[in-house]
Formats: structure tokens, sequence, C-alpha cells
């Protein structure tokens, strides 16, 4: 259990250095070379994802802060004991502890990944965790589906 917890605060930390380092060295609305179809963009997002919300900072923000502290309850009572269920809960966490820093410190989430290849919001570290967790948890629960049902019925 100490490892994803460890994951949910590596996690924040790349999160919040990185957030730091383009505030500090990209100029806002500033589009940077960074990868071949990847650009850094200092945006500030008061809202959601896709901007959605933006007039409700203080609404996501506690909810932000709500579902962080859930995730860290289902984490630490193995709720989804698989370590694929582990490992999306943490990624999860770490995800939404890092925007909520921001909205909580800044009233904004820094977002700087912009794709050129594709009209795409721009987004960020924490955006990315998010994301990979919700999917691997999605997975995790089809993949899984039934099989607890199943070993119940065994004879013993």
């Amino acid at each position: 259990m100490p490892l994803y917890f460890i994951l949910a605060v590596a996690l924040v930390v790349v999160d919040q250095v990185v957030k730091f380092l383009v505030r500090a060295n990209i100029p806002l609305h500033t589009a940077v070379d960074f990868l071949p179809g990847l650009d850094l963009t200092y945006v500030q997002n008061t809202g959601a994802a896709f901007s959605l919300l933006s007039s409700h900072t203080w609404v996501l923000t506690l909810l932000s802060g709500v579902v962080s502290v859930g995730l860290a309850v289902a984490l630490a009572k193995k709720i989804l004991p698989h370590w694929t269920g582990m490992l999306s809960l943490a990624l999860l966490l770490g995800g939404a502890i890092g925007n909520f820093i921001d909205r909580l410190l800044l009233g904004f989430v820094t977002d700087m990944f912009a794709t050129t290849f594709v009209n795409f919001a721009v987004f960020n570290v924490a955006d990315i965790g998010v994301v990979v967790g919700g999917v691997l948890l999605c997975l995790h629960m089809i993949c899984s589906y039934g099989k607890e049902k199943k070993k119940e019925e065994r004879p013993q």
C-alpha cells in the first residue's frame, strides 16, 4: 500500500515542479517548441476539462478536495486490491491533488501541454494522471467484472 501512496506523491511533485517551471519561464499564452506534435504553452484554466465551469472555481476546488479525500480512503482501505485497481486509484489521487493545489493556492490550474497535430485542450501532468488512471480503472472494472461473484459461487 505505501508504494501506491508514494506513486501518488511522486505524481504530485512532478506535476507541481513542471507547473512552477512553466510559470517561471514561459510567458502566459506563449507557445514554445517541446516535442514534435507537442508545444509547451502556459495557460491558466479556471475551469475543469475544456474550461467547463470556469466561473465556478470554488466549486471545483471543493470537489477536488472531496474527491482527493475519497480516493485516499479508497486507496488506504484497498477497496480494489488488485494492483491495477490500486495503480488506477494512485494515479487518480495524484492527479486530483495536483490540480487541487493549483486551484486552492492560485485560483486556477496551470496547463502547458498543447498538441499541434490536432486541436485539443491544453493539459498538464496531473491531467495525464487522471486520464490514465481513469482508463486503467475502467479496464480494471471491465476485466474483473463478475470474477468476485464466481469465486463466491465455487464450492469449498
